[in-house]
């Protein structure tokens, strides 16, 4: 019986543990779990979304406080075009958090970022640019281009030095996606170096319909490779959603995936950004307690528990503040969704929005639950203390439990 650690990752000459931590954002995927990964020879994500707050609960910046100073004037404004970033504090924030994790890895794995095109920041090319380029000076591993098609993100990267040498990577969930990909970027004669395919038992925001049911993530994944076999390209294949034991993993890994990422069992250790109180919501969450919904003001479908504070919040737009939503022109469609709400209901002092949600508030808050398919198993991965909580993990037993693990067992943590 196989395991996962009989299979390596291949980049050129570099090995490294086929397991991939991946990017969840705000903070939930933090620099301390990247490094964990890295330390124990795997490859760990830190995520781009919303940085200048992040940095700002890290290292005592104070972006935030300064933009909200600075567009305090605009609060009461539906019209959001002038909330702009500024361009430096966005590369500041990036450089922050990049160059500190990047400094504090040891171990023979790498750190890669999470870089999601969505992030529009009202200057969606300005910031992509800004923040893709910090990441590659500041000696990122890799770039994983996520949330979105980033039909024109290589080109963003093309006169930086380190564009061929860092690993780029796209997330994908249709082999449609990839050849769009592909095919815009055919002329910068730069293939990326890894193809994460992303099906649609994944966690947070889904790159499906809400038919997301109807597709199956190892049907996607056998098409990508029979396509790149065609094509005759030797790219890494990662499938992402729905991987839960180490049994799971080798079922990919021995049908010629060079790689699996996952993320929902890490939500629940120590070093993962979610506070303790929301991890044990995620612990007691049944199936049904999980739903995939449009309330994002993405576009995207996402899934999330039931019962998370976002759900039906009537939080007034604090894009003064945040933004990072904000589409170029300045609109993002909760404010529309909140100011029909605040219309219908004049004078009432708490409304409520059904229809989407104040992502960039709620994500900073931790109160957008957003977790994967299988989270309701969460509880049988640990023991439930006399209290009725559950053992919080670590992230080197959830690795290890992946690594080592056969015959879709899952090692319970010594017990406290």
């Amino acid at each position: 019986m196989k395991r996962v650690d009989d299979f390596r990752l291949r980049f050129g000459k570099r090995e490294v543990v086929p397991i991939v931590i991946g990017g969840m954002g705000v903070d939930i995927s933090t620099a301390e779990l990247a490094l964990e990964a890295a330390r124990l020879g795997g490859i760990g994500h830190i995520s781009d979304a919303m940085l200048p707050t992040v940095t700002d609960r890290h290292y005592k910046t104070s972006f935030v406080k300064d933009k909200q100073k600075h567009y305090k004037f605009n609060v009461a404004s539906t019209d959001k075009a002038v909330v702009q970033f500024d361009l430096a504090q966005v590369a500041e924030a990036t450089r922050l958090h990049v160059s500190r994790a990047m400094q504090a890895k040891r171990g023979e794995g790498m750190i890669f970022i999470n870089c999601m095109e969505k992030l529009t920041m009202n200057a969606p090319r300005e910031t992509l640019r800004v923040r893709l380029k910090v990441a590659l000076d500041e000696g990122i591993d890799g770039i994983t281009l996520a949330a979105g098609l980033h039909l024109g993100s290589f080109a963003l990267m093309e006169d930086h030095p380190r564009f061929r040498d860092a690993k780029l990577g796209i997330i994908v969930s249709s082999l449609r996606a990839l050849q769009l990909f592909l095919r815009k970027n055919s002329k910068l004669n730069r293939l990326p170096d890894y193809i994460v395919v992303e099906g649609p038992l994944a966690g947070g925001h889904l790159g499906f319909g809400m038919d997301w049911a109807q597709y199956d993530l190892r049907t996607i994944v056998t098409e990508v490779q029979d396509y790149l076999r065609a094509e005759k390209l030797d790219i890494p294949v990662i499938p992402a959603g729905g991987i839960f034991t180490g049994s799971d993993a080798v079922s990919y890994l021995e049908t010629g995936s060079a790689a699996v990422q996952v993320a929902t069992r890490f939500t629940v250790t120590q070093e993962c950004g979610i506070p303790e109180k929301v991890q044990q919501e995620y612990y007691k969450a049944s199936e049904e307690d999980i739903e995939v919904n449009m309330i994002s003001p993405t576009g995207y479908p996402m899934r999330m528990l039931k019962s998370c504070p976002a759900i039906g919040s009537g939080i007034r737009p604090n894009c003064e503040a945040y933004g990072y939503l904000l589409d170029a022109s300045g609109h993002c469609a909760y404010i529309d969704a909140y100011y029909r709400e605040l219309e219908a209901h004049p004078g009432e002092k708490k409304i409520s929005v059904k229809d989407k949600t104040c992502l960039c508030t709620h994500m900073r808050n931790y109160d957008c639950w957003t977790c994967g398919h299988y989270t309701y198993r969460l509880k049988d991965t640990s023991h439930r203390n006399a209290d009725g909580t559950y053992q919080i993990l670590t992230a080197e037993h959830v690795f290890k439990d992946y690594q080592l693990s056969t015959d879709n067992k899952i090692t319970l943590p010594q017990q406290k």
